[in-house]
């Protein structure tokens, strides 16, 4: 998947975080409290993991969530999230070194996940070993691959998380279909979600933002056309509102075209048109929070 695309299903996946851990974790009701807001925790990852923004690597991908229980006390759990495309021989190393990082530091029980998003599921790993002498280490952690479950069983089940699931499959498939026909199948992903009547306006409005962004078709008359039967659905509501994400892709797409003159004015645009906050800012532009604050200053004077 493109960058652009692992940015939208990060976005996706913390909109519909809780519904994530019922998808995954048949328990998750019994386990997690989810009267408590969960807390993304970026920045701490980034903090633990220097080398992967030095290297390029997936700082877009990877993602920290404090999840609290229903202990009644403060005890909380933390889920790394892996969005792996790509084969990669030493994946399993990369998620043992993600967990004892993560439990040094708080020491505090912590659960794996990766997803992945690739064509082929048999690659998928969902183990490290390590054997010298008499040394020897497992570690597993859960592993999922979006095609693991067909259409008809994605579609049968009572979650919205679901939906992106088979949304992943749909963008996986993209060159393999007309645009027609990609364009008809994005428009019953919308339709399933606007006829479930259980999500208010500004849910289904991220959904569909995300959803004609990320299963993305270049031909005017059928977006325009996926346009107009949003609105029939929505009894003309008008659900396209701007959502942070979508500035911040358009801002970037902008300057992936050709419009970049510099990175001044990557972080000057995110400034003025979105409400990311100094820390965050510098992380998408690759450079530390005092270049920012100095771009900042500069707006303002």
């Amino acid at each position: 998947m493109r960058k652009k695309n692992d940015i939208l299903l990060k976005s996706a996946f913390e909109e519909a975080f809780a519904e994530l851990l019922r998808f995954f974790f048949p328990e998750a009701d019994s386990i997690f409290d989810f009267s408590r807001e969960f807390e993304f925790l970026d920045k701490e990852l980034n903090e633990m993991f220097p080398e992967l923004q030095r290297n390029g690597g997936s700082r877009f991908v990877d993602m920290l969530v404090k999840v609290f229980s229903i202990t009644g006390n403060e005890k909380y759990v933390l889920l790394h999230i892996e969005i792996q495309a790509q084969s990669d021989p030493y994946f399993g190393k990369r998620m043992f070194q993600y967990f004892y990082r993560i439990y040094d530091r708080y020491d505090i029980p912590v659960t794996a996940l990766a997803i992945f998003t690739g064509g082929k599921p048999t690659n998928k790993c969902s183990v490290f070993d390590y054997h010298f002498l008499d040394t020897c280490l497992q570690y597993k952690y859960k592993a999922f691959h979006i095609l693991d479950y067909s259409e008809q069983e994605l579609l049968a089940m009572d979650n919205p998380f679901s939906l992106i699931v088979l949304a992943a499959q749909k963008v996986l498939a993209a060159d393999k279909i007309p645009e027609v026909e990609l364009a008809e199948q994005r428009l019953m992903l919308a339709r399933i979600m606007i006829n479930s009547k259980k999500y208010n306006r500004d849910r289904i409005r991220r959904f569909l933002y995300f959803l004609k962004t990320f299963i993305y078709i270049d031909n005017a008359e059928l977006n325009s056309k996926f346009d107009q039967q949003i609105a029939l659905l929505t009894n003309n509501v008008n659900t396209m509102g701007i959502i942070e994400t979508i500035q911040m892709l358009t801002l970037e797409e902008g300057i992936e075209k050709g419009l970049e003159q510099g990175k001044t004015t990557f972080v000057k645009n995110l400034l003025l048109n979105t409400d990311f906050g100094i820390a965050k800012i510098a992380a998408l532009a690759d450079t530390d929070e005092a270049f920012v604050k100095a771009v900042q200053a500069e707006i303002r004077n």
